[in-house]
C-alpha cells in the first residue's frame, strides 16, 4: 500500500509531503528527515504498547481498558490538586478535552510550552509579535536570523522546505538569493553552513542586541560590549548593515535565546529590534519550536482561556502565573498530588527533585512506548499516533493550522483516538463526582 501528502508529527515543521509505503509489514517513508522516519517507525514497533497496564505491588500488569479508564479516573478525582502535563504530539482536539478535564477538576494544565518556549510566549505577549508564515519566508526571505538555535540537527527540514534552499517567488535561486546569519555561543552545523556566525559568550544574548539597538539608534555602545559579548563592535555594525540592507528579513529564535539569562525579556527586546528594523525594511521574528504541536497548545489554550500555557483552574476560574503555577514550580514545592502525563516523557524533561517527586505520588501517563515515565506510573493507557491512526489539528511552528488525516485505523478496538480515549475518562470522571452514596438508617 502506498500514500502520499502525510503529515509528519515529529516536530514543528509539521512536513505535509511524506509518502509512505507498506511492504512485508514494515513501514518505509520518503521525502522524510531522521527525526520523522524514527516517528514513522514507532507505527510498527515491536516496543509499541499494546495494552493498557496498573502497577500491582510494584509492577505493571495488563488489564482491561475499562479498568485502566477506572483507576485513573479515581486518581484523578481523590486528588486535591491534580496536575494534566498536556504533550506537543497530540492534537488540539485532545488538547481542548484535556483542558475541559482540568477545568472541570479545579486541576493544573500545562504543556511542554513551559519546558521550552515558555519565556518565548511570555516575551511576545510583553512585545507583540511582528510575525509570518514560512511560506512567505520561502517566497521573500533574502536575510534569515538563527538565533539560539541548530535547525539542521534539531529540524532538518525547515531549512530545505522553508528557509534558506527552496526557491520562492522573489528568490527564484534558492541558497544564492539568501543570506543566512547564525547567533550561536557553539560551533554548529547550522553556524558551519552560515554566511556570519555571531558566537557571542553564553548569557550575553541581551547585551548583543542592546548593542544592536544602539548602534540602529545612531549611536556608538559602550566598549566594554566587547567583553560582555565577546563580538567586537565593527561585526555588531555588520551585522546591522546586513539587517537593514534586505528586502525580507526574518529572526528564528530557539530555546537557547529564551533560556539564557534574561529568559522572556531577551525574546521582548529581540522583537523590539524587529520593529525598529521596520523602519528600514520588512523583517519578522518567528520560534522555531522542536515539538510538533507546541504551538496548537498555546492556541486552544488562549482561544478558550486567555493564557497560553500553565492555567490553574482550583478556583473555579483559569489563573496564570509561570513561576508558581508552572509545571517544574510545582513538583519542585510539592503542591501537586497527582498527574496525568499526556503524550510525552515528563520524567526526562524536568529537573532531578521533580522527577524523584513524580515517583513519590499516583502518576497515570498515556504514550505510545515505553519511557522513564512509564516506569514510574501507576496507570499507563496506550496512545494512538496523531496523524496516522486518527485525524485531527496541528499547528505548525508559524502558527497556521494544518488539518491531517489518517492512512490506516486505530490500532486498538476500545479507543479511536486519544481525543477519544480523553472522552471516555471524562465520562467516568463526571460519574464519580456525581456519585452521591445513599445513607441508609
Amino acid at each position: 500500500m502506498f500514500f502520499k501528502n502525510i503529515i509528519c508529527p515529529a516536530c514543528g515543521a509539521a512536513c505535509d509531503d511524506i509518502q509512505v509505503e507498506f511492504k512485508n509489514g514494515a513501514i518505509e517513508a520518503k521525502n522524510i528527515c531522521k527525526v520523522g522516519n524514527a516517528r514513522f517507525k514507532a507505527l510498527t514497533s515491536s516496543r509499541r504498547l499494546k495494552q493498557p497496564l496498573i502497577k500491582f505491588e510494584g509492577k505493571l500488569k495488563s488489564v482491561s481498558w475499562d479498568e485502566a479508564l477506572e483507576k485513573a479516573a479515581d486518581i484523578l478525582v481523590s486528588a486535591k490538586r491534580p496536575l494534566l502535563f498536556m504533550g506537543s504530539d497530540i492534537s488540539c482536539e485532545t488538547h481542548e478535552i484535556g483542558l475541559r478535564i482540568g477545568e472541570y477538576l479545579g486541576a493544573v494544565v500545562d504543556s511542554n510550552t513551559t519546558l521550552g518556549n515558555g519565556p518565548a510566549a511570555m516575551g511576545l505577549q510583553e512585545s507583540g509579535k511582528t510575525a509570518a508564515t514560512e511560506g512567505q519566508k520561502k517566497n521573500r526571505g533574502d536575510l534569515v536570523v538563527y538565533w539560539g538555535t541548530n535547525p539542521l540537527e534539531s529540524m532538518p527540514r525547515q531549512m530545505s522546505r522553508y528557509g534558506v534552499f527552496p526557491r520562492g517567488y522573489w528568490t527564484g535561486r534558492g541558497r544564492f538569493d539568501r543570506t543566512v546569519i547564525t547567533v550561536d555561543p557553539r560551533k554548529t552545523l547550522t553556524s558551519e553552513a552560515s554566511d556570519l556566525h555571531v558566537q557571542l559568550k553564553p548569557n550575553s544574548d541581551y547585551e548583543l542586541i542592546s548593542g544592536l539597538l544602539t548602534l540602529l539608534h545612531g549611536k556608538t555602545p559602550h566598549p566594554s560590549i566587547e567583553e560582555v559579548t565577546g563580538i567586537p563592535i565593527f561585526l555588531m555594525e555588520r551585522m546591522l548593515y546586513m539587517m537593514k540592507n534586505c528586502n525580507f528579513g526574518s529572526i528564528s529564535v530557539g530555546v537557547g535565546l529564551s533560556s539564557s539569562i534574561g529568559k522572556h525579556r531577551n525574546v521582548e527586546i529581540a522583537m523590539n529590534l524587529v520593529k525598529e528594523l521596520n523602519n528600514y525594511t520588512k523583517f519578522t521574528l518567528g520560534v522555531l519550536r522542536s515539538h510538533c504541536n507546541a504551538a496548537g497548545f498555546n492556541q486552544i489554550a488562549s482561544g478558550m482561556y486567555g493564557y497560553p500555557f500553565g492555567l490553574d483552574f482550583m478556583k473555579g476560574y483559569p489563573r496564570y502565573n509561570p513561576g508558581e503555577f508552572t509545571t517544574a514550580d510545582l513538583l519542585r514545592e510539592r503542591d501537586v498530588d497527582a498527574v496525568f502525563v499526556i503524550g510525552t516523557d515528563l520524567l526526562n524533561e524536568v529537573p532531578a527533585d521533580c522527577a524523584a517527586y513524580l515517583s513519590e505520588i499516583p502518576l497515570i501517563c498515556l504514550d505510545i512506548v515505553p519511557c522513564p515515565t512509564i516506569i514510574v506510573s501507576d496507570v499507563v493507557l496506550p496512545a494512538v499516533i496523531d496523524a496516522m491512526e486518527c485525524d485531527g489539528t496541528f499547528y505548525r511552528l508559524d502558527d497556521v493550522a494544518v488539518h491531517f488525516e489518517p492512512f490506516m485505523d486505530s490500532s486498538f478496538e476500545f479507543t479511536k483516538s486519544n481525543e477519544d480515549t480523553l472522552k471516555q475518562l471524562f465520562v467516568k470522571i463526571k460519574e464519580k463526582c456525581n456519585y452521591k452514596p445513599v445513607k441508609i438508617s
